[in-house]
This record gives C-alpha cells, sequence and structure tokens, in this order.
C-alpha cells in the first residue's frame, strides 16, 4: 500500500470513481419517474428543515421612476429573526392587474449583492461589475417587460455585517461552520428566502402566480438550481454559469464556499440531477466559453448529463442551451425569448 500525506492527492483518489447513490441512469419515463420519486424525498431529507413561517410585513420603503422602469425598494421578514431587503422593477406601463410575469433574479458571489443585478451604479466599481459579467439582468428583463425582484442573499451586500467581518477568512465558510454545529445551513436558509420572495410575489397586484420564474449567474446558478428543483411554484428558471460536476469545480478546484454546499450532498447527487429535478417544467442552462470559474467543457458535460433527463421525461423541447462568447457572464441572448415563451 503506497503511503500519502496529502489530503488532495486523497480527494482525488476518493473521487476517482465516485458514483452518485441517486445519480440519474436511466433512459426511458418509467425510469425518470421511478428517480424522481426516489430522488426528490432525498434531495428535501439533505436540505433540512425551513425556517417557521411568519407573516411577511412587507413594505415599500421607496418607489422612483428611473428611465421607462419603477425601481422599488422592498423590505419583508422571511423569519423571526431575519428580513430580507430586495429591489422591484416593473416597467412604468405595467398594469395592476394581476396579468404579468415576474423573475426572481439571483446575484452570484460578489462584493454588491443585489444591487448590480438590479442595475443600481453606486460607485465606478459596481459600474464595471456590471460591464464585465452583463451582471444587470433583473433591470434587462424588466425593461423586456418583466416585473423583476433582487434579494440579497445571506452574508451578501446589506446582509453581510461590514465589509470584512472575519478579517482573512470568507464569511461564507464561517457562517456555513456557524450553522452547522446548530444543523442548519445557510443555502437551506437561502432557499427559504428564495421561497419567500415567491410569496411576496404572490401578494403583487401586477403579478400573475403562475407566471413566476428565476434566473442567476454563478452562486445565483446554485440558488437557482436548487430552489426552482423544490419550489414548483417556479415556472421556468435559468441557471447561468453554474452547472458543472462536483468532481471538477468542487474537488479538484476547491471553486466554492459554504453558502452553496449541502452536507453530503454529492454522496446522492450531482448537480446535473439537481437541475433535472427541475424537469418537466422549461429550464435554459447558459455557459460562456470564456468563463474561467465553471469551465466550459465541464458545463458542456453537465448539460449533457441534465439533457438526457429532460429527455427521458419527454421535455426535451423545454431544455434550451445558450453557448455564448463571454465569459462568467449572463449571456442575454436567448433568456428573453425563453421567459416570454413560457410565462
Amino acid at each position: 500500500m503506497k503511503r500519502n500525506f496529502s489530503m488532495d492527492w486523497y480527494w482525488e483518489e476518493i473521487i476517482k470513481d465516485w458514483k452518485p447513490l441517486l445519480s440519474f441512469e436511466g433512459e426511458t419515463r418509467h425510469d425518470w419517474e421511478t428517480w424522481r420519486d426516489n430522488g426528490m424525498p432525498k434531495l428535501v431529507e439533505l436540505i433540512g428543515i425551513f425556517p417557521k413561517k411568519v407573516p411577511l410585513n412587507s413594505c415599500v420603503e421607496y418607489s422612483v421612476e428611473d428611465g421607462n422602469l419603477i425601481r422599488e425598494r422592498v423590505v419583508f421578514n422571511s423569519e423571526v429573526s431575519m428580513s430580507v431587503p430586495c429591489q422591484v422593477l416593473r416597467p412604468k406601463s405595467m398594469k395592476a392587474d394581476g396579468s404579468n410575469p415576474a423573475i426572481l433574479c439571483s446575484h452570484g458571489h460578489g462584493p454588491y449583492g443585489k444591487d448590480p443585478v438590479a442595475g443600481m451604479k453606486s460607485n465606478p466599481d459596481m459600474v464595471n461589475n456590471i460591464e464585465r459579467l452583463n451582471y444587470n439582468y433583473a433591470q434587462q428583463m424588466a425593461e423586456a417587460g418583466f416585473l423583476t425582484i433582487s434579494p440579497d442573499l445571506r452574508v451578501f451586500g446589506e446582509r453581510s455585517d461590514g465589509k470584512d467581518p472575519f478579517p482573512g477568512r470568507d464569511s461564507c465558510n464561517v457562517n456555513f461552520i456557524k450553522g452547522a454545529i446548530l444543523g442548519l445551513w445557510t443555502l437551506t436558509l437561502n432557499i427559504w428566502d428564495m421561497k419567500c420572495c415567491i410569496d411576496y410575489l404572490e401578494t403583487r397586484d401586477e403579478v400573475d402566480p403562475k407566471r413566476i420564474g428565476m434566473m442567476g449567474l454563478s452562486q445565483g446558478g446554485t440558488m437557482t438550481t436548487f430552489a426552482a428543483a423544490i419550489e414548483p411554484r417556479i415556472k421556468a428558471a435559468d441557471i447561468i454559469g453554474y452547472l458543472s460536476p462536483w468532481r471538477t469545480f468542487a474537488i479538484q478546484r476547491a471553486c466554492f464556499c459554504g453558502s452553496q454546499i449541502l452536507p453530503s450532498v454529492h454522496r446522492y447527487f450531482d448537480t446535473h440531477d439537481i437541475a433535472g429535478m427541475i424537469a418537466p417544467r422549461p429550464l435554459l442552462i447558459e455557459m460562456g466559453i470564456y468563463d474561467k470559474v465553471f469551465m466550459i467543457e465541464d458545463q458542456l458535460e453537465s448539460y449533457e448529463r441534465v439533457k438526457k433527463i429532460y429527455d427521458a421525461a419527454d421535455a426535451t423541447d423545454k431544455l434550451w442551451k445558450e453557448v455564448h462568447l463571454r465569459g462568467h457572464a449572463f449571456g442575454g441572448n436567448r433568456a428573453f425569448d425563453f421567459f416570454k415563451k413560457y410565462l
């Protein structure tokens, strides 16, 4: 037996022949139905217990015209000891008649949380952030006719506890460990907040509750994948710059944080399996050929695995793909037609 002292080598050996216990391996609709019936309860078990539901007590703190849009700051409660700040955008011409589609727009792992996604330009670096990632997709989708809501995830933006609360350490990882000793996962808490965003959208006079979608880049892609998988009120989803095998981006490259994982998740599923739980609802997967965070070859591998699930679910036509010429960014080519078709 070879002696080894390296943890990197150890994980490489562990992952070499790893097969998640509930990863989809079928071909037929019966295979898909059986897999979904077995897999969904396990995914729900891994996510764990959600917080106790409380009244939203939502408040529109301001409402201003911003070009052709109405921009609002909205705050609501998601549990007894937590509130969620959001930006809500809608066209000025949108009628409050309960007929309009809405999109929940989740931000990625960045310093400004929701603000650049909603098109806020508070400083030159935020402007650069928007331009580099084509990041203001909530603003772009509102300009295309949708009502959009952009919340801060926990540990980000207004929920970050300051610029650098744990010097030299990632707040996502610190908060993951704090939650872990209590049996609470930050990803689970963020999924809960996304569900509460949908609760809030259902109270809006403009919104048709049957026409709600979700989209997000990077960590926003994580949130879209997990939230859409278990939340049937999300009727269409756009996962941007995220779907890749755990083997490559997590184990080999350590490209993750505590806010984006569930304990034991890869014992049972790969990321394509969780995205596949969205089937047969419409799903768009966006991939940038110059993405250096989630490599294009890895994303294409995961897409093909998702496609096998959608094929088996007889929902091939509802799986859309966009390979674009950007890096780790919103492609912004097919999302408009996708959401207009399915919402």
